[in-house]
């Protein structure tokens, strides 16, 4: 079984199970949005520390609560998981996931640093991406980022330092698999 030195942070027991079935890991669960003070300064100090790694599901709440932790631990480390990957019978979550899709999440991790303009607002609109929902998935499907408006593909391109050639490239790719081009 695969060790994990880093803190895992997740939402709920359900997904501390499950990553514990698969890995030999320590897990902070912040028991959904109800989390406190505490749990944002034990995953700044992880993060500081020994590591910790985001893994919230690939829903809205997932969202919030992986901004929070962003702003609190920005040091952090973000995996992600594509929601069709996490879908179960009633809900989407880490706990439903595929082995293969958790595995990849955490080979595939994202680290967000200081936000500097590395696309602008003109060049983003240019690629076509706030227009088109699938190519905007593809995107951040290639880019390990899990799914995003635009608002926040075009603040993670930039808190991540990804060039603007780079994301070129991957939406042209997009535009060549759908004979756009």
């Amino acid at each position: 079984m695969k060790r994990i030195e880093q803190l895992l942070v997740v939402e709920g027991k359900h997904d501390e199970a499950r990553l514990k079935k698969l890995f030999d890991c320590d897990v902070l669960c912040t028991n959904g949005l109800g989390f406190d003070n505490d749990i944002l300064e034990i995953v700044r100090q992880a993060s500081e520390g020994r590591g910790a790694i985001i893994l919230t599901d690939p829903d809205h709440p997932g969202v919030r609560i992986r901004d929070a932790l962003r702003e609190a631990a920005p040091q952090a480390q973000h995996a992600f998981i594509e929601k069709n990957d996490a879908i179960g019978r009633r809900n989407v979550g880490v706990e439903y996931a595929r082995e293969e899709a958790i595995r990849d999440a955490l080979e595939n991790l994202v680290s967000f640093g200081e936000n500097r303009e590395t696309v602008s607002l003109r060049q983003y609109e240019s690629l076509g991406l706030s227009g088109d929902s699938r190519k905007r998935e593809y995107v951040t499907s290639q880019l390990h980022l899990g799914k995003c408006n635009n608002k926040r593909l075009r603040r993670y391109l930039n808190m991540l330092g990804i060039e603007f050639e780079k994301v070129k490239e991957i939406a042209e790719a997009y535009e060549r698999e759908n004979h756009r081009l």
